[in-house]
C-alpha cells in the first residue's frame, strides 16, 4: 500500500433477534454516530460512504446515512452476500489508498426476518430453534436450509478424510458461547456446555442446532482516513490496515467435486496468502482473529485456510485450546457469528469493530493481552472472501 489507511472510529449496535430490533436506518445511524464520536469528527468531515446490506431496496444506504446528515457526498450501495460489510470496508480502503478521499465511512446493516435463510417454513418451533428456519418440502418433511447442507456437507467431507470426532465441532460452539458471555453486544450471552450443544437437535450432520449461526438484526460502522487526516485531527498511533485482499471463486469451487472447496476454502487460502505476503508476516505473528464462523464446520476449515494450523491439524488445534485465551491465537473473542449473531451486511464491520477495540486495549473482559496484530476473515458464498490485517504499532 502506498498510502496508509487508518481506522480512527468504529461503532456497532447490540445485535437482536428478528422482530426485536429498530428499523434498519435507525440501527445504521446509531452505529454511524458511534463511529463518528469514537473518531472525534463530524459527519461533515466524511467525503464518501459505502453502505452494505443484503435485504433491502437499492438505495437503503442513502436512507441510512441521511440520518447522519445531508451533505451531498457519494453514497455507494454494496451487496456481496455474507461478506457485504467487509466489501464496503474494502471499497472504503481503496478510496483512501488511491487518494480519492481523505475520510470515508464504511457502514453495514441488516434487518432480517424470521425465516430469512429459507423459502417455505413451518410455524412450530423447529430443529434449529432461534438459529435459522427449517424448510418444509412438498411432502411435508422438514429439511435443513441449503446453507446448512453445504457447510454441513463440507464438515462431513472433512470428517471422512481426517477421522474427526463430531464433538470437535461442538467444542467450537462451546468456545463461542464462552467468549460471547463477556460481550454485551452479542445476541447470546448464556454459556452452553459441550453436552448441551451435542444434545441439541441435529440439523445436518455434523451440525447440531447450536452449531449454526442465527439470522440477526444489527449494524456496524468504521471511519477510515489517511495519515494526513489523522494528523490534522490530532489522532496519534491509530489502528491501521496493514494489508487487505478480496478473492472470488476459482474453478476448483465447482470442478473439484469437493464441498470444502465449494464453500470457499480456496478463496480463503488465496486471500490469506496475499495478505501475509503484502504485510510481510505469517499466521504465527497473529494475536487475535475474527473469522467467519457461520457454522462450526466453517470455523474448523478456516483455521487451516488461514494457516493457523496445518492441513489436517484442526482437531488437535481445537483439542489443545489453541483457539482461545492462553492458546496460540484467540479466535472470535466476540463470540463470532455463532453467538454474536450474523446480520449479513453488518457482520464484516462488527468484526472490524471488535478487532479495533482489541488492538486499542478497549475490549474489557474479552481483551486479548498485548494484542498488536489482528486478522479478519469474512466469507460470502456466491462468492467473495475478504481478509484484512490490522496493526497498532
Amino acid at each position: 500500500m502506498n498510502t496508509r489507511v487508518n481506522v480512527i472510529g468504529v461503532g456497532m449496535t447490540k445485535f437482536a433477534k428478528p422482530g426485536a430490533s429498530p428499523d434498519y436506518h435507525e440501527m445504521a445511524s446509531d452505529a454511524g454516530r458511534n463511529a463518528l464520536k469514537d473518531a472525534g469528527i463530524q459527519y461533515e468531515d466524511v467525503e464518501q460512504a459505502f453502505c452494505g446490506y443484503v435485504y433491502g431496496d437499492s438505495t437503503c444506504g442513502q436512507r441510512a446515512v441521511y440520518e447522519l446528515g445531508l451533505t451531498g457526498i457519494p453514497v455507494v450501495n454494496v451487496n456481496n452476500n455474507c461478506s457485504t460489510g467487509s466489501s464496503a470496508l474494502y471499497l472504503a480502503r481503496q478510496a483512501i489508498e488511491s487518494g480519492a478521499a481523505e475520510c470515508v465511512l464504511a457502514l453495514g446493516f441488516e434487518k432480517m426476518e424470521r425465516g430469512a435463510l429459507g423459502s417455505k417454513f413451518n410455524d412450530r418451533e423447529n430443529p434449529m430453534g432461534r438459529h435459522a428456519e427449517v424448510m418444509v418440502n412438498e411432502q411435508g418433511f422438514t429439511q435443513a436450509p441449503p446453507a446448512a447442507q453445504m457447510f454441513g456437507g463440507a464438515g462431513r467431507e472433512y470428517r471422512w478424510e481426517h477421522g474427526t470426532k463430531r464433538e470437535t465441532f461442538g467444542k467450537i460452539a462451546e468456545k463461542a458461547r464462552r467468549h460471547a458471555s463477556n460481550n454485551p453486544y452479542a445476541l447470546f450471552n448464556d454459556v452452553l456446555s459441550l453436552d448441551e450443544i451435542m444434545a441439541s437437535e441435529e440439523v445436518f450432520d455434523p451440525l447440531t442446532r447450536f452449531q449454526c449461526c442465527p439470522p440477526t438484526c444489527g449494524a456496524g460502522a468504521a471511519i477510515l482516513c489517511s495519515d494526513a487526516f489523522a494528523k490534522k485531527h490530532g489522532i496519534d498511533n491509530p489502528v491501521h490496515i496493514a494489508a487487505q485482499a478480496m478473492t472470488t471463486d476459482f474453478s476448483s469451487s465447482f470442478d473439484a467435486k469437493s464441498m470444502i472447496k465449494m464453500v470457499g476454502y480456496d478463496m480463503t487460502t488465496a486471500a490469506a496468502k496475499q495478505v501475509y505476503e503484502a504485510a510481510g508476516i505469517g499466521p504465527e505473528d497473529l494475536d487475535v482473529v475474527e473469522l467467519h464462523d457461520c457454522f462450526t464446520a466453517n470455523e474448523l476449515l478456516t483455521y487451516e485456510g488461514l494457516g493457523l494450523c496445518p492441513e489436517g491439524g484442526a482437531e488437535k488445534f481445537i483439542q489443545d485450546d489453541d483457539n482461545t485465551y492462553g492458546g496460540k491465537v484467540v479466535t472470535n473473542p466476540s463470540g463470532g457469528l455463532l453467538s454474536k449473531g450474523h446480520p449479513l451486511g453488518a457482520t464484516g464491520l462488527a468484526q472490524c469493530t471488535e478487532l479495533v477495540w482489541q488492538l486499542r486495549g478497549q475490549a474489557e473482559k474479552r481483551q486479548v493481552e498485548n494484542a498488536r496484530i489482528a486478522l479478519q476473515h469474512n466469507l460470502g458464498l456466491g462468492g467473495a472472501c475478504v481478509v484484512t490485517l490490522y496493526r497498532r504499532d
